[in-house]
Formats: C-alpha cells, structure tokens, sequence
C-alpha cells in the first residue's frame, strides 16, 4: 500500500481552517458600511478626513459612515446602535466598543454582554459585521478575551492585532490611548485587509 506524503495530515488541517474562518458577503460597488465605535471611530488625535473610516472608504471605494462618539461605553452604543441603522441602512457593520469600559473599569461582564446584545441585534437584521478587538488595561496591550469568545460565539470575522499593534507603537499614537493620523492609516489598512480576506471586497 503507497504511503500518503507527510505533508498531506497538515495541508487538510490547513484547509478545514480555511474552510471554517467566517465569510463576509461581498460589498456591492453602492454599498454603504457602518463603522461604529467611539473615539477610535470618530477620529480622535487627527482630523476627520485622517479618521479611518475616511481612508478606508478610499481604500475600498464604498461609502464608509463614520459614527463614532468619543467616550462612550458599550451601554451608550447598545442603546444607539438601532438608530444609526435605522438611519444608514449599511451593508456592512464595522464594531469597535469596549475602550471606555476599560478605562472606567466597568464589569467585563457588562461589556461583553453589551456587545453580544449588539452582536445580536445585527444577526437579528441579517447584517454583517467585522468585530475589532480592543486593547484592555495592562503593562501588555494584548486585546481582551472576550472579543475572541463574542466572535466565536456568533461566527463573524474578528479583526483582533491591529490596535494593540498600533497602540504599541509610540510613533503611531497622539496620546495614550489614540492613534495620530499615520495609526488611522494603519487601523484602515488593516481593516481592507481583514474584509478582502473574509470576501467582502
């Protein structure tokens, strides 16, 4: 009987992870995506053109809307979230809560359930959605657990690297906690990688 290549075992096991990475839906040239967050959205330490929505929607040639509100938490977007979709009718949601909750020290488990109820309300309207994991507090800017469980649990793309990257690096920061204009650019680029890699562009 002729041996199977040793290689075989781990070029499958590569394809079923492929195989089982959650898929976004492809953008129509029109589409509108959602980027809603807080400061991280709005653009805080640059101007609005430099904020990311505003490169990415360059990068990728859709209309993105920003709705970020500086200094909320997970409970103020929860409650407004309906509305801004009710208001842009996107395509595509971009999801990045949670810092403010972080440098409150609110309960973890308030944040993710908080998450989870907007995760669940854009399954609930069949949108969607790329989650970004925030940093948490610490001497390690490493992105809180509960992204990773949240994207687990309802099968979206994660996006959870390229904060905790750029807010590693002194040069892409304004402050402590904001990226300046080259982080944005760097968020943004990140952010059109991880949608051409989960198919929507």
């Amino acid at each position: 009987m002729r041996r199977l290549p040793a290689w075989l075992p781990c070029l499958l096991i590569l394809l079923c992870v492929a195989c089982s990475r959650p898929t976004l839906p492809r953008l129509a040239p029109d589409a509108t995506v959602l980027a809603f967050g807080d400061s991280l959205t709005y653009g805080t330490g640059a101007t609005a053109e430099q904020a990311y929505p505003a490169i990415l929607a360059g990068m990728i040639g859709r209309n993105v809307v920003n709705e970020g509100v500086p200094g909320e938490t997970t409970a103020q977007g929860r409650e407004r979230l309906a509305q801004a979709l009710d208001d842009t009718r996107p395509a595509l949601v971009i999801l990045c809560l949670g810092g403010n909750d972080f440098l409150q020290r609110l309960s973890p488990a308030e944040t993710r359930a908080n998450l989870a109820a907007m995760l669940s309300e854009l399954r609930r309207r069949q949108l969607p959605v790329l989650l970004v994991g925030v940093p948490q507090l610490g001497l390690r800017l490493n992105t809180a657990p509960l992204y990773g469980e949240l994207a687990k649990e309802f099968d979206v793309p994660l996006e959870d690297e390229a904060l905790s990257d750029i807010l590693a690096q002194r040069s892409l920061k304004s402050d402590t906690v904001h990226p300046n204009a080259a982080g944005y650019r760097a968020l943004a680029e990140a952010l059109r990688d991880s949608l051409s890699r989960h198919g929507a562009i």
